[in-house]
């Protein structure tokens, strides 16, 4: 079976990864172009390129994979199948047409649920007990097509969005080769999925989605910590600095205080007022300064009951 892959980011590497050990025949990788970083703004390659380079794979990086071009290099690939695993660029109809089995997708969800770009951590930010990962046939709608096969993953009470983003990445992977054998093999079924998605799609993250709003209910913000760890943090300001947060616990108590404030400062954590509930601050780091457990910044940095955060 002649394969081509489409994935961009981190959590793609694994299915490349899986798909060449199974003995696929990777006939072409197609990632977004290298974008500068740090400082010296020097071109980087994607996570996906550095795998397919390590099995000496050829790589493509269209502006725009909707280029006619681009279209015609990709039929002269004479795919069978194109496994499409967070590209990031929308696949035309003439592309999800060209193979004889179709595009498949690797979608971070049980769908069709978290239909969008950010399943992963909207299941920890809404407090989800499982998530999971659908390989889908691929159509023209967002999310929409044809499921082919599922795999539950729970989610811990501790999970964090790259916790989950991990346990997903391995999951899909291993989903996804099982599908591809089946295809070979005459057996993949396809199930149609509903019309409307089961939750609220799965908007894109930002860094704005961070700040903390302390008239939430402690649960909410000690989900949202979880959610948005290790990208892109959440947070609050203390002294006018902003002082991200990366773990709490929920504590049922409540002192009938402000919302943001410091009702109480004990050896491992800094408990402040929400909503509902008091939320215990176990681990944060104050702008320009390390990441770090509270007992660790209360001996170098002055808090007292009664600031207000925010």
């Amino acid at each position: 079976m002649r394969v081509v892959f489409m994935g961009t980011p981190d959590f793609a590497t694994g299915t490349l990864e899986e798909i060449v050990k199974s003995g696929y025949d990777v006939v072409g990788v197609v990632t977004q172009p290298d974008k500068p970083k740090g400082r010296g703004k020097n071109l980087m390659p994607t996570p996906v390129k550095e795998v397919a380079l390590k099995y000496s794979l050829p790589v493509y990086q269209p502006k725009r994979a909707k280029d006619p071009e681009f279209i015609e290099t990709l039929r002269g690939l004479k795919p069978d199948v194109i496994v499409v695993a967070a590209f990031g660029q929308i696949i035309t109809k003439e592309i999800l047409e060209m193979p004889r089995f179709g595009c498949v997708n690797v979608h971070a969800s049980l769908l069709p649920a978290y239909r969008g770009a950010a399943p992963i951590q909207w299941a920890v930010i809404n407090g989800d007990k499982e998530s999971g990962v659908t390989i889908m046939q691929m159509d023209e709608g967002i999310d929409t097509g044809d499921m082919m096969d599922k795999v539950i993953v729970p989610i811990a009470e501790d999970e964090t969005g790259g916790s989950l983003f991990d346990k997903l990445s391995e999951a899909g992977a291993k989903l996804c080769v099982k599908v591809l054998k089946d295809l070979e093999e005459g057996k993949a079924v396809r199930e149609k999925q509903p019309k409307e998605s089961t939750t609220a799609y799965a908007s894109m993250i930002n860094k704005g989605m961070g700040e903390i709003k302390w008239e939430r209910k402690a649960k909410e913000i000690e989900q949202l910590i979880r959610g948005l760890n290790p990208w892109p943090s959440a947070y609050t300001k203390i002294h006018g600095k902003m002082l991200k947060l990366w773990k709490a616990d929920v504590l049922e108590d409540t002192a009938h205080k402000q919302t943001g404030e410091i009702v109480k400062i004990e050896k491992d954590g800094i408990c402040v007022q929400t909503g509902e509930g008091l939320l215990k601050i176990r681990e944060l780091q104050l702008e320009g300064k390390k990441r770090m457990d509270a007992a660790s910044f209360l001996r170098g940095y002055s808090v007292s009951e009664g600031e207000i955060l925010g």
